[in-house]
Protein backbone atom coordinates (compact mmCIF):
# COMPACT_ATOMS: atom_id res chain seq x y z
CA UNK A 1 0.00 0.00 0.00
CA UNK A 2 1.70 3.29 -0.84
CA UNK A 3 1.61 6.22 1.90
CA UNK A 4 0.58 9.42 1.12
CA UNK A 5 1.45 13.11 2.83
CA UNK A 6 -0.61 13.06 4.69
CA UNK A 7 0.37 9.49 6.84
CA UNK A 8 3.96 10.32 6.83
CA UNK A 9 6.53 7.86 8.10
CA UNK A 10 5.37 5.39 10.52
CA UNK A 11 7.71 5.71 13.22
CA UNK A 12 8.93 9.17 13.45
CA UNK A 13 11.68 7.79 12.90
CA UNK A 14 14.72 7.97 9.99
CA UNK A 15 17.80 5.40 8.89
CA UNK A 16 21.22 7.39 7.83
CA UNK A 17 23.47 4.73 6.42
CA UNK A 18 26.85 6.35 6.09
CA UNK A 19 28.68 3.39 6.02
CA UNK A 20 30.08 2.27 2.63
CA UNK A 21 30.37 -1.02 3.16
CA UNK A 22 26.89 -1.44 4.69
CA UNK A 23 25.46 -3.56 1.94
CA UNK A 24 23.07 -6.66 2.62
CA UNK A 25 22.82 -5.51 6.48
CA UNK A 26 20.60 -3.19 5.23
CA UNK A 27 17.92 -5.55 4.50
CA UNK A 28 17.75 -6.06 8.40
CA UNK A 29 17.82 -2.70 9.64
CA UNK A 30 15.33 -0.97 6.92
CA UNK A 31 10.74 -2.07 7.57
CA UNK A 32 9.30 -0.79 4.68
CA UNK A 33 7.18 2.48 5.92
CA UNK A 34 10.54 4.15 7.66
CA UNK A 35 12.57 6.57 5.53
CA UNK A 36 16.13 5.66 4.93
CA UNK A 37 19.04 7.40 3.34
CA UNK A 38 22.07 5.49 2.47
CA UNK A 39 25.41 6.56 0.56
CA UNK A 40 25.06 5.02 -2.83
CA UNK A 41 28.47 3.31 -2.65
CA UNK A 42 29.48 -0.08 -4.99
CA UNK A 43 28.64 -2.29 -2.26
CA UNK A 44 25.48 -0.09 -0.89
CA UNK A 45 23.95 0.31 -4.46
CA UNK A 46 23.39 -4.25 -5.35
CA UNK A 47 20.99 -3.72 -2.11
CA UNK A 48 19.44 -0.61 -2.50
CA UNK A 49 18.60 -1.25 -6.21
CA UNK A 50 17.32 -4.73 -5.07
CA UNK A 51 14.89 -3.41 -2.20
CA UNK A 52 13.36 -0.49 -4.68
CA UNK A 53 12.46 -3.25 -6.91
CA UNK A 54 11.50 -5.32 -4.44
CA UNK A 55 9.00 -2.48 -2.67
CA UNK A 56 8.17 -0.29 -5.62
CA UNK A 57 5.47 1.05 -3.86
CA UNK A 58 7.51 3.09 -0.95
CA UNK A 59 7.93 7.04 -1.45
CA UNK A 60 10.52 9.45 -0.12
CA UNK A 61 8.38 9.87 3.12
CA UNK A 62 8.51 5.49 2.88
CA UNK A 63 11.26 4.43 1.33
CA UNK A 64 14.77 4.51 0.42
CA UNK A 65 17.07 7.55 -1.03
CA UNK A 66 20.06 6.90 -2.22
CA UNK A 67 22.87 10.21 -2.47
CA UNK A 68 26.08 10.38 -4.10
CA UNK A 69 28.89 8.69 -1.84
CA UNK A 70 32.38 10.48 -2.06
CA UNK A 71 35.28 8.10 -0.75
CA UNK A 72 37.47 10.98 0.02
CA UNK A 73 34.93 13.07 2.48
CA UNK A 74 34.52 12.04 6.38
CA UNK A 75 31.31 10.27 7.35
CA UNK A 76 30.76 13.37 9.77
CA UNK A 77 31.09 16.18 6.92
CA UNK A 78 28.76 14.01 4.62
CA UNK A 79 26.31 13.85 7.06
CA UNK A 80 26.13 17.57 7.18
CA UNK A 81 26.26 18.30 3.74
CA UNK A 82 22.71 15.90 3.40
CA UNK A 83 21.23 17.27 7.21
CA UNK A 84 19.47 20.25 5.77
CA UNK A 85 17.85 17.94 2.85
CA UNK A 86 16.99 14.87 4.63
CA UNK A 87 15.06 17.19 7.56
CA UNK A 88 13.59 18.89 4.40
CA UNK A 89 11.98 16.55 2.93
CA UNK A 90 10.89 14.55 6.41
CA UNK A 91 10.29 17.78 8.59
CA UNK A 92 7.18 20.24 8.84
CA UNK A 93 7.90 21.43 5.06
CA UNK A 94 7.21 18.44 3.92
CA UNK A 95 4.98 16.29 6.48
CA UNK A 96 2.22 16.28 8.17
CA UNK A 97 4.32 14.07 11.16
CA UNK A 98 7.98 15.39 10.96
CA UNK A 99 10.45 13.21 12.08
CA UNK A 100 11.63 13.25 15.96
CA UNK A 101 14.35 10.78 15.49
CA UNK A 102 17.57 10.10 13.63
CA UNK A 103 19.59 6.91 13.68
CA UNK A 104 22.77 7.40 11.85
CA UNK A 105 24.82 4.47 10.90
CA UNK A 106 28.59 4.86 9.83
CA UNK A 107 29.45 8.10 11.65
CA UNK A 108 30.11 9.90 14.54
CA UNK A 109 28.23 12.24 17.01
CA UNK A 110 31.20 14.82 16.12
CA UNK A 111 30.84 18.63 17.99
CA UNK A 112 29.68 20.15 14.40
CA UNK A 113 27.36 17.25 13.70
CA UNK A 114 25.86 17.62 17.52
CA UNK A 115 25.61 21.26 17.04
CA UNK A 116 23.94 20.86 13.37
CA UNK A 117 21.48 18.74 15.22
CA UNK A 118 20.56 20.65 18.45
CA UNK A 119 19.75 23.69 15.70
CA UNK A 120 17.31 21.42 14.53
CA UNK A 121 15.90 21.01 18.07
CA UNK A 122 17.74 17.77 18.80
CA UNK A 123 18.77 17.52 22.70
CA UNK A 124 19.13 13.66 23.27
CA UNK A 125 22.08 11.93 21.76
CA UNK A 126 23.39 8.32 22.12
CA UNK A 127 26.16 7.04 20.85
CA UNK A 128 26.74 3.65 19.89
CA UNK A 129 29.75 1.70 18.36
CA UNK A 130 28.85 2.55 14.73
CA UNK A 131 27.08 5.49 14.89
CA UNK A 132 24.50 7.28 16.76
CA UNK A 133 20.74 8.38 17.69
CA UNK A 134 19.00 11.59 17.65
CA UNK A 135 15.76 12.96 19.27
CA UNK A 136 13.79 15.73 19.19
CA UNK A 137 10.03 16.46 20.90
CA UNK A 138 7.14 16.33 19.16
CA UNK A 139 6.97 20.36 19.39
CA UNK A 140 10.63 20.51 18.21
CA UNK A 141 10.06 18.84 14.69
CA UNK A 142 6.94 20.85 14.09
CA UNK A 143 8.78 24.00 14.34
CA UNK A 144 9.80 25.56 11.28
CA UNK A 145 13.10 27.43 11.29
CA UNK A 146 14.81 29.25 8.97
Amino acid sequence: MSRSLKTGNLTGSVLVVMDPSYGERLRQMWQPGRPAWIAMSPINEPTVRSLWTSHPDTDYLTGITAFNFDPDALPENSFLNYLGTIDLHHGPYSSETPYTALEVIGARLAIDVREALAELGFDEFVEHPDGFSARRSTEEARKVRD
